[in-house]
Parts: structure tokens; C-alpha cells; sequence
């Protein structure tokens, strides 16, 4: 009975970590928990042992993505990292580094191209948007750095090609050590233009 259950547990936590994917692919919901629990209420599912890991949902993300997604999707990726790279180039003097969905291969068609700036003053960056006439809008980004640290960092939101970027900016000992995945926990894995323009080579 004991294994029965194990092997029913297994199979609702593979169905939950597969709607939350869907609620993520289709609703452009970001954030694990909440999708997490929008496929536990619609599953009546209220023991949280069961509720999948992010990188379970990330994995069953990219599962969808291959599955429903089609050249669609396909093109959108690509986009969204030939976007990102010309943003790279254009920001060279801040040694832009993308992280994120669009990295790691499952954004979704909602999914901001996020950037990591880094600076000796924020003002920098505000400076570099003034002078060039980019259209941008600056925010405040909360970023865990470990389990007890979470640090406030200025950002900027701007467009290219009509795909929003959004980009933090660090101070420029701030490239030594990455803010902490919000899938896994571990270093948020960063790449710079030429591992970006290997990525996009590779894909074609």
C-alpha cells in the first residue's frame, strides 16, 4: 500500500509540476510559487510535500515548450537572443552578461530578456541611455544574493526590436559573484556576448 501511494504521490507531483509549466507557458506567470500553487488549487491538492521543486517545473517548462511550442516558439527564442546580443553589443562598456529564461532556453513568449550591467556608478548607465536617446525607464530590482541576503539594486527597462529587456546594474566587483537562481538555488549561470553568439550559431 505504502508503495502504491508512493508511486500515486510521484505521478501527481510529475501532473503538478506539468501544470505549472502550462500556467507559466500560457498565462506569463514568472514566479514558481505562485504557479505552483494555481496547479495545486486546480489539482485540490493542499499537502505542500507534494507541490514539485522549481527545477522540476523548469525541467516540465522546457518539456512543454519542445511539445506545444513549434517553430513559434523557436523563432520567439531566437528573438529574444538575437535582442539580447545587440543589447550586449550596444552596452560593451558595461560587460553585459544574460542570464535568465532566455538563457537557459525556456522563455516563454511573455518572458523579458534579463541583463547584468556592471558599473561604478548607476549613474553610468543612466548617462550612456541619455546620450544615446534610448527610450528607457529605470526601476529597483530586489536580488537574492544567498539564503539570508537579499540586496536592492538599480535597473533599466528599455525595448530592442519591440522585446523588452530588463537589466540590473552591479557594482563592477559584482561580476565575481553571481545572485542565486531562483531554481536551484546555486549561482545564477551568466553569459557573456560571444557565449551568446555561439548559442544562437548552434541553434541555426
Amino acid at each position: 500500500m505504502a508503495k502504491h501511494l508512493t508511486v500515486r504521490g510521484e505521478h501527481l507531483r510529475r501532473a503538478l509540476a506539468q501544470e505549472a509549466a502550462r500556467v507559466m507557458a500560457e498565462h506569463g506567470i514568472h514566479d514558481f510559487l505562485t504557479a505552483k500553487r494555481k496547479a495545486a488549487e486546480r489539482f485540490g491538492v493542499s499537502e505542500g510535500g507534494l507541490l514539485p521543486r522549481n527545477t522540476e517545473i523548469e525541467e516540465a517548462l522546457a518539456e512543454y515548450q519542445r511539445l506545444f511550442g513549434g517553430s513559434s516558439y523557436t523563432q520567439s527564442l531566437a528573438s529574444r537572443r538575437r535582442a539580447a546580443l545587440t543589447a550586449m553589443r550596444r552596452l560593451a562598456a558595461f560587460s553585459p552578461r544574460l542570464v535568465g529564461p532566455v538563457l537557459s532556453g525556456t522563455a516563454t513568449r511573455h518572458s523579458d530578456v534579463q541583463l547584468h550591467l556592471f558599473a561604478e556608478r548607476p549613474e553610468d548607465v543612466t548617462l550612456w541611455f541619455l546620450e544615446q536617446g534610448i527610450r528607457h525607464e529605470m526601476v529597483t530590482r530586489r536580488v537574492k544574493m544567498n539564503a539570508e541576503r537579499v540586496l536592492e539594486y538599480p535597473g533599466v527597462r528599455f525595448e530592442v526590436d519591440d522585446i523588452p529587456v530588463d537589466a540590473t546594474i552591479f557594482p563592477t566587483d559584482g561580476i565575481r559573484q553571481a545572485p542565486v537562481s531562483p531554481v536551484d538555488g546555486r549561482p545564477m549561470r551568466r553569459a557573456d556576448a560571444p557565449e551568446v553568439e555561439a548559442i544562437l550559431a548552434t541553434a541555426c
